[in-house]
């Protein structure tokens, strides 16, 4: 029997940009960075794995150039699994990436520093005021995501910046703050290396056990190991495997910027990146065959007046794409982007840039679309408001992605029965023919449609009626054991976000 999961949206007919001899022309090129110039490694163990597997290893002052044969590459994807399971709180919101399944599942993303509070003085315009993130926000924004009907994973959207958060409790208090107020997975980047045991028992507990958790691990990571171009961080390589000797999954991530960090052109920009994940893939290999990756791919433009990072703009289509393609041609689960706003506010110009990503990247069939809800000023800034909006976006997305499915041989004397029952009526319309459960199906709901025009206010509203709602918290027996077995607990990760109705 299959098991439960968030069925995402199957794209039938993922689009391509590159032809299959274009996609092998990129994975030679690639395979060609990585023997020459080769990467500059300033992590003294990863330097030690690659050449125990067989890369000739230059050492320096302060780095070794390691070069990488195909060989080596080969090996590492042939352990690398196609198929992950990202568990959840709640089983059937589980996923199960599979990188041979053009499955895209829609999720949140970025710790950033800035929360946009959106408030209303009666009917005047909105005040739009940017606030620190704390804990407290954090568990809102996972509350609001667990009632978003379109997200599938939460990934953490706020850097808790709190008085009594320290570099020894923050990775456990983030984790803990949005598993007690979401039962979807939760993915989040480890800030101290020191910290992955408490993470993991943290994990460990939620689950339900050890055994529970390796089955279906309800948190996993992210690492940006490769510093665009071709630089293996130190402490971020120590984290990947470290991580991956664990076995918990791991989004092995590379950003560079075209015209920065990375060639503008696509053929460049598309040959780095692969070069960087792939050297990625081998080392978490290296350190422990057949763990669990994801291609990270979050390759964007730069703005060449002010060298700013640009989402919303086609050529980041054109490179998202492309690493969507590479992936599968590996046969790896792929962590891609879409529906970032450049802008600093909601509007016009944000629902723009979204809608220009949210319609093209995911047609190419990534399994994991994270940054997709809430995020303005590329990733700097989160908006709860913002992201009710791109939910009902995303919504609208699926439907538009959504393959034939009921063109069916099965359905050829109905179809005809309808229209022909139709004409032979003095009014000819059809909405007195459709049954009322297909009437649901077809009729899209836009829930910001308001009678003002203000959509704004209407997300407004729908987030301060999602933050009433009850929370989903961790079992008091669940909380008490973490309290017990987790140092640095903070008792405001398992307050929960408040249900607090602000002036509207």
């Amino acid at each position: 029997m299959e098991k439960q999961q968030r069925q995402g949206v199957l794209v039938t007919q993922p689009h391509r940009r590159l032809s299959e001899d274009q996609v092998r022309l990129v994975d030679g090129v690639s395979r060609d960075l990585l023997q020459d110039p080769g990467l500059l490694c300033f992590n003294q163990e990863a330097a030690d794995l690659y050449e125990k597997a067989g890369a000739a290893v230059e050492p320096g002052d302060e780095c070794a150039r390691v070069r990488i044969p195909p060989k080596v590459v080969d090996e590492a994807l042939e352990a690398a699994p196609s198929t992950i399971t990202l568990g959840a709180r709640r089983p059937e919101n589980r996923l199960i990436l599979d990188a041979t399944e053009p499955r895209v599942r829609f999720v949140s993303g970025s710790e950033t520093n800035v929360w946009l509070d959106v408030q209303y003085d009666g009917a005047g315009p909105a005040t739009l005021t940017r606030e620190t993130g704390s804990i407290d926000r954090l568990c809102r924004a996972a509350h609001l995501c667990e009632h978003l009907e379109h997200l599938d994973s939460f990934i953490r959207s706020v850097n808790i910046q709190d008085a009594e958060v320290t570099a020894a409790n923050k990775d456990v208090n983030k984790f803990l703050a949005s598993l007690n107020n979401i039962t979807k997975h939760v993915q989040a980047g480890l800030t101290a290396l020191e910290s992955l045991d408490d993470v993991l028992r943290l994990g460990r507990i939620v689950a339900g056990g050890a055994e529970a958790f390796a089955a279906e691990p309800v948190l996993s990571f992210i690492a940006c190991v490769i510093k665009s171009p071709l630089q293996v961080v130190d402490d971020t390589a120590a984290k990947v495997i470290a991580v991956a000797r664990q076995g918990a999954p791991i989004v092995l991530s590379s950003s560079p910027m075209g015209g920065a960090t990375a060639p503008f052109d696509e053929f460049g920009m598309v040959a780095q990146i692969n070069a960087e994940l792939l050297a990625g893939v081998t080392l978490a290999q290296l350190a422990s065959p057949g763990a669990p990756i994801l291609y990270g791919s979050v390759p964007v433009r730069t703005r060449l007046d002010n060298l700013n990072d640009m989402y919303g703009a086609p050529k980041f289509n054109h490179y998202n794409i492309d690493c969507a393609q590479m992936a599968r041609f590996y046969r790896l689960p792929c962590y891609s982007t879409a529906g970032v706003g450049d802008t600093s506010e909601p509007g016009i110009q944000a629902t723009a840039e979204k809608m220009l990503t949210y319609m093209a990247v995911p047609m190419a069939g990534p399994q994991y679309v994270h940054y997709a809800f809430g995020l303005l000023e590329r990733t700097n800034v989160f908006c709860p408001e913002q992201a009710v909006l791109d939910d009902a976006h995303i919504g609208m997305v699926k439907l538009a992605m959504a393959g034939p499915q009921d063109v069916a041989d099965g359905r050829r004397e109905e179809v005809l029965g309808t229209v022909r029952e139709v004409m032979a009526t003095d009014h000819r319309t059809y909405v007195y023919h459709l049954p009322l459960p297909t009437r649901d199906t077809v009729y899209v709901s836009y829930p910001m449609e308001c009678d003002d025009g203000d959509a704004l206010r209407a997300a407004h509203e729908r987030y301060h009626e999602i933050l009433a709602r009850p929370r989903s918290p961790l079992p008091p027996e669940v909380q008490e054991d973490i309290r017990q077995h987790v140092p640095g607990v903070l008792e405001a990760s398992l307050a929960g976000a408040p249900a607090r109705k602000e002036t509207t």
